[in-house]
């Protein structure tokens, strides 16, 4: 992670549990991006299960709309930073080799220190 406070920091924990949710989080994210604010996405919990390979496919906020992972792919372009939390992904049975994207893992005791001197924490 960068040495420089993110401006907006969202800490997903948000999962398949509740995909109604999911998309204002992405949403928020892109936009704050797109304004060029410094904007990081920190998955934890059920969240990070989204992670992994082949399932944001499978999640449909909306019937016959866009699938969650149209919404990530969404923030990444706008600049969006994603990271995942390590102890979640072994919480939810998984390793670096089940996700879907390369992104940073990092604990929470190794994250939080930068996340938290954002200027926005948001909790999803």
């Amino acid at each position: 992670m960068s040495e420089q406070a993110p401006d907006l920091v969202i800490i997903l924990i948000t999962g398949k549990e509740n995909p109604k949710r999911l998309p204002s989080a992405f949403f928020l994210a892109s936009t704050a991006a797109a304004m060029e604010q410094d904007v990081v996405m920190y998955f934890t919990g059920p969240a990070t299960e989204l992670l992994k390979a082949g399932e944001a496919e499978k999640i449909f906020p909306l019937e016959g709309g866009k699938n969650v992972k149209q919404f990530m792919e969404l923030a990444l372009e706008n600049g969006v930073r994603m990271i995942g939390c390590q102890q979640s992904l072994d919480l939810n049975g998984m390793s670096k080799d089940d996700l879907g994207m390369d992104l940073p893992l990092l604990n929470p005791s190794n994250a939080l220190p930068t996340l938290g001197a954002a200027g926005k924490v948001l909790t999803w």
